[in-house]
């Protein structure tokens, strides 16, 4: 496991405080039921800065592949992520509020220990799709369904077990 990233944000970004680092799949916990295997590590980079207004907020970057299930065909499927986002730091309740009555600000709540892994799991899970699937035709289950069938319309006086023989040789 990992060691744990907390920061303070706002004196993070008071200090133009800057961490990268990598981050196994296999301790994003929250992430494993979503995923075809645990394989894998994502790399960040999160970085304290102030906005156009001069607001504090956090600077964050995730790179990485992980393999997801497929919902169509239940297989692996390889996603990229490639994520950049700016967190603005509210100090109060009122303050996120505030910030999320706006859709085009995201913003979360200035603790005083912020645990970054978690925050880059957070973002990774919500930058997700909610039905994560191959594109049309590359689900291997569909692949061979669909030559099960072609086959079998192209051999239906032949013996009932050549379709068979032939899915046999395809694997």
């Amino acid at each position: 496991m990992s060691v744990r990233l907390i920061i303070d944000p706002i004196d993070f970004v008071q200090n133009a405080g800057i961490r990268h680092g990598k981050i196994p799949v296999i301790d994003l916990v929250r992430l494993h039921d979503l995923l075809f295997d645990k394989k894998g590590e994502l790399i960040y980079q999160i970085s304290g800065r102030l906005d156009k207004n001069a607001k504090p907020g956090l600077q964050l970057e995730v790179k990485g592949k992980i393999h997801l299930n497929c919902q169509r065909c239940l297989e692996k499927l390889a996603y990229k992520i490639d994520l950049k986002t700016f967190l603005l730091l509210a100090k109060n309740e009122i303050e996120l509020q505030q910030a999320d009555e706006d859709n085009t600000i995201d913003a979360i709540l200035a603790v005083p220990d912020l645990d970054v892994i978690n925050l880059i799991e957070d973002e990774v899970i919500l930058g997700l799709s909610i039905s994560s699937r191959h594109a049309d035709g590359e689900c291997n289950s569909l692949k061979l369904k669909s030559a099960a069938d072609n086959l079998a319309d192209k051999k239906q006086s032949e013996n009932p077990f050549a379709v068979l023989a032939t899915l046999k040789k395809t694997h």
